[in-house]
């Protein structure tokens, strides 16, 4: 029999079905923000908002779910969101989410007729229907306060800018951040989404999502509505991580890690709690699983940086997962149903259900709603992996994804049905991740005195390694549980004191000068400040200990850094501090801000006072050598040089020896330094050579110095 496209995919799908169940196998920024948001509608079409004040940062789509690439479209956005620990670049484990709605016996205002099984979907795949399936009502962020505003050398340096758009303050809200998402269904099912993120050091891992599913009977954009008890109602929800980016094709460029863990191929899935005893929890979570292809075949558990040049850090240090905190039994019964979610399989990621849906196609909706009743697998994932390689296990080449639903329901109008998740990412620290690392590609387990996280000596370097790493899954079951506590106390989490609303950096020419605003000091137990200091790039670590710390009895609204050297690039952040009387998991340990709320993403330096004569000029380093760029400005600019001692105003131009025109620079903010990253006027690293920086003052003065590159 010969098919078309179309019904060849839906005969595919049925079959997989089949078989599946047989087997149970600030005001200068607002045009800009316009603008970006207008870029970014034409490129994705749908709007998208940040939680990003708290140590883990994601991003939500009013379309009610995220899908793959569904923020930029861009592919090389695989593993975009759920980036933690947010302070370092390329921590995305977040590769495409679903959420579907299915029913039964439907009568379709739309089709004018009646659907054994009707399904809406947003996900995991677009592109999402937002003109006749899922139309979106309502999608704002609120805020306890703004994020404040943030200035080096008087441009803003915070990357909150662009990614915490609040549109509301409520003041009188437990939660530092709150994302409310409405959308309708052509199911005439309608979903309100509360989304709440935390600063608190101690709960700012993970997200709680409180969902309200109501038949309000509005099936349309025009708000038309109809009168029906929906029937075998199930909320579906999809997860496919890929832990994580850093070490991936996507992430900093030098990438050690197979190209398909970018989408999850390697990704472990693991379920606990389907049938519940007393005080377990129902969950599921994923980590980044051993590898076929990883290099020279290593143990490639937490991805160390392996290979050429690697120091063996891990970059996939991470657990990340959901837990179920509520389902109602029914719209008549709010109790939590302990049965829910009552499906909890895994699926292939690139099976044809995950796929683009058709609303008015049959084989399609009803494959759909196969997998939603498909109920709990004999065995996890997890398990039916065990110790061997995830991504050569079973026949799907994009590896698999978590999965669950809860239902299933009838609903009558006006009825709803309550359930709450939270999603948490939890795993060793960086600096664990340096420190293990190292010793597993040195192989100092044989050597030195180190032991694994029980206490119990490591029988070889891996067994070193992985045990460490799965420290990370006791880490998120905690935090599992504490998002539960929160939940159960009405978010009654405690704020640590606000930052200042305004923190200015302003180089300077014998010093960095730090300047903040007093507005913190209101807050109840509020205790003082402390500033941290980074060198080189902001995604780094920020020292051992603050570069300046004030309490009460000393209380300073700046400071002045005068240990800073030439050359280097420095970041800063600012926290204020309470005396811990507030701190519930470390009673008397002081709580602070987020440092996210006032890091800076540009980097200041010093300057030199302007030179008082034009034979004062230097070049430094004369000569360049790239092979000693760590004994010059290192990673703050490896090409860079510095032209020293300069007059205030002047143009410098850089031409070759024989007289070719290089770059020209217009030096004007009054100091005595100026930097080059010996690029052209066409962004190319110059080449090895002498070349003539010929300096001209407005009045008509000139002179050059000579210099020499190596490379």
């Amino acid at each position: 029999m010969i098919f078309s496209d179309d019904r060849m995919l839906e005969k595919k799908e049925s079959d997989v079905m089949i078989m599946f169940r047989k087997n149970k196998s600030i005001r200068l920024c607002t045009l800009t923000l316009v603008l970006i948001g207008a870029l970014q509608s034409i490129v994705t079409g749908a709007e998208s908002k940040w939680i990003a004040v708290g140590n883990l940062h994601n991003w939500y789509s009013e379309e009610g779910c995220e899908v793959e690439v569904g923020r930029t479209g861009q592919i090389a956005d695989q593993q975009d969101g759920l980036r933690w620990p947010a302070q370092f670049s390329y921590q995305d484990m977040q590769a495409a989410k679903a959420f579907w709605i299915g029913t039964t016996n439907f009568s379709d205002p739309l089709a004018g007729r009646t659907y054994d099984y009707k399904t809406v979907h947003v996900g995991p795949r677009g592109p999402v229907d937002t003109k006749t399936e899922i139309l979106v009502q309502e999608f704002k962020m609120y805020g306890k306060f703004d994020h404040p505003t943030v200035f080096v050398d008087g441009d803003p340096a915070s990357t909150l800018l662009f990614m915490d758009i609040v549109d509301s303050v409520d003041s009188e809200m437990k939660a530092d951040r709150r994302i409310l998402n409405v959308v309708n269904t052509s199911t005439g099912m309608s979903m309100t989404r509360n989304i709440r993120g935390f600063s608190n050091e101690n709960h700012d891992n993970y997200f709680i999502y409180d969902f309200v599913f109501k038949n309000t009977g509005i099936y349309d954009a025009n708000g038309n509505s109809f009168n029906e008890t929906l029937t075998g109602v199930y909320f579906s929800f999809q997860y496919r991580y890929a832990v994580s980016r850093e070490g991936g094709p996507y992430g900093a460029g030098e990438y050690w890690l197979p190209q398909n863990s970018a989408w999850g191929a390697n990704t472990v899935n693991e379920v606990i709690g389907e049938n519940p005893a007393d005080g377990e929890i129902r969950a599921q979570y994923s980590w980044h699983g051993l590898h076929t292809k990883a290099a020279d075949g290593h143990d490639n558990i937490g991805a160390p940086f392996y290979g050429e040049g690697g120091d063996g850090h891990l970059s996939a240090q991470q657990f990340v997962g959901v837990v179920t905190i509520h389902a109602d039994t029914s719209p008549s019964d709010t109790a939590d149903d302990l049965s829910q979610p009552s499906t909890t399989y895994y699926l292939g990621s690139d099976e044809p259900i995950t796929q683009s849906n058709d609303q008015f196609n049959p084989s399609k909706m009803q494959a759909r709603y196969a997998y939603m009743e498909s109920g709990h697998p004999l065995q996890s994932h997890a398990e039916d992996v065990g110790s061997g390689y995830a991504d050569g296990w079973g026949p799907d080449p994009g590896g698999y994804s978590q999965g669950q639903a809860y239902g299933p329901y009838t609903i009558a109008p006006g009825e709803d049905i309550h359930i709450v998740v939270a999603e948490a990412v939890a795993g060793l620290n960086r600096a664990q991740c340096y420190e293990i690392g190292s010793n597993w590609i040195d192989d100092n387990v044989a050597v030195a005195d180190l032991s694994n996280p029980d206490g119990s000596v490591p029988t070889d370097k891996d067994d070193y390694k992985d045990s460490w790493v799965f420290t990370g899954e006791d880490l998120l079951l905690e935090t599992f549980h504490r998002a539960i506590e929160t939940y159960d106390s009405g978010y009654d989490v405690p704020l640590p004191p606000p930052p200042p609303d305004e923190f200015t950096v302003t180089s300077g020419g014998d010093q960095i000068k730090l300047s903040w605003s007093n507005s913190a000091e209101t807050h109840p137990g509020f205790m003082g400040y402390e500033v941290w200091r980074a060198i080189h790039k902001p995604d780094t670590t920020y020292g051992d200990e603050p570069i300046f710390a004030c309490d009460l009895s000393n209380l300073a609204n700046e400071f002045a850094d005068v240990k800073a050297k030439r050359g280097f690039e420095y970041y800063y952040y600012i926290v204020s501090y309470d005396d811990g009387n507030s701190n519930l998991v470390n009673p008397g340990a002081p709580l602070y801000s987020s440092k996210f709320y006032t890091m800076t993403n540009k980097g200041a330096k010093l300057k030199r006072l302007p030179g008082e004569s034009l034979d004062d000029i230097r070049v430094v380093p004369n000569p360049y050598n790239i092979k000693s760029s760590e004994l010059q400005f290192s990673e703050s600019g490896p090409d860079r040089l510095y032209f020293y001692d300069i007059p205030p105003v002047c143009t410098i131009r850089i031409y070759t020896e024989r007289g070719d025109l290089v770059h020209t620079i217009e030096h004007t903010d009054n100091s005595g330094d100026e930097s080059w990253d010996s690029i052209t006027e066409y962004r190319q690293v110059i080449v090895s050579g002498v070349y003539v920086a010929h300096f001209e003052t407005p009045d008509g003065r000139s002179t050059f110095r000579k210099f020499i590159v190596i490379r």
